[in-house]
């Protein structure tokens, strides 16, 4: 079964926050190290394939150039080349972006520095996803809303906001990273969502559900990042939606996607709503 991915990306600096630490990656799209947004909502359609990968990174370390870690991540991942037909590539990124990482902090004198990392792969056999952090993936099929990555955390029943317990950044000698990854069948209509915790902290997930279950590509894409500036826009906001459309139906699903970026693309300017 052949088989189309829409996609419609989104980075926001947020009503907080001086710096967008965030990243992503869209058909080898990344942002540069310094950037206040994507600008426009990134949109388009791509078939599976070795190297198809979307993914989002969180940079963390404030003063400690965390936006640095997530481009530095990203941009190893635009050129990573050593694609495999399972998980284990998206592993061996995650262990070469970290040390990449480590080695930059080293070697300009910081104490710190990292970011999270949430990837699909859509090879032609199948989806892979890995996580490392908190940043999120869930997936809408059928009228089921459910998140499928899986959080490094601390002791989440004792905080809030608990702190992370696995990211990029960490040198070997202190932690082997371990990130999480998980096989995934493709299936029609099926809507994927990957978000830094601007998104998902901001968001409740009855809500991000909602707005995925009543719009489609750019209008739910302008109405997710609307509804995380209206709840205060704390943080960077980054996020991904991939459709997974049967090839024969790509021009039925053309004509939905248009009603809503005819309204949105042209007033979308990624600091402003």
């Amino acid at each position: 079964m052949a088989y189309k991915i829409w996609y419609y990306g989104v980075s926001h600096i947020g009503r907080c926050r001086k710096v967008n630490q965030d990243n992503l990656i869209c058909e080898k799209t990344i942002l540069p190290c310094r950037h206040s947004g994507t600008g426009e909502i990134l949109t388009g359609c791509v078939s599976p394939g070795a190297g198809i990968v979307f993914g989002v990174f969180d940079g963390m370390g404030g003063e400690e150039k965390g936006e640095i870690a997530a481009y530095i991540a990203a941009d190893h991942l635009r050129t990573f080349s050593r694609w495999t037909k399972d998980g284990s590539d998206l592993i061996d990124f995650c262990c070469q972006a970290n040390r990449e990482i480590c080695q930059y902090t080293k070697a300009h004198g910081l104490t710190s520095m990292g970011t999270t990392a949430v990837l699909l792969k859509l090879d032609t056999k199948g989806i892979w996803l890995c996580n490392i952090g908190d940043s999120k993936a869930f997936v809408m099929s059928g009228k089921k809303f459910e998140q499928i990555s899986q959080d490094h955390v601390w002791m989440p029943e004792l905080y809030k906001k608990p702190p992370l317990s696995q990211n990029l950044g960490i040198p070997e000698e202190e932690l082997v990273i371990e990130p999480y990854t998980a096989s995934l069948d493709y299936k029609d209509e099926d809507i994927y969502l990957l978000c830094s915790d601007g998104l998902s902290d901001m968001v409740d997930v009855r809500d991000m559900e909602e707005i995925l279950a009543d719009r489609a590509g750019p209008d739910a894409a302008q109405a997710l990042l609307e509804a995380a500036l209206e709840h205060g826009g704390k943080d960077n906001i980054t996020f991904l939606l991939l459709y997974v459309v049967k090839a024969e139906k790509e021009s039925f699903f053309r004509k939905i996607l248009k009603r809503g970026s005819d309204r949105h693309l042209a007033g979308y300017t990624g600091n402003e709503v």
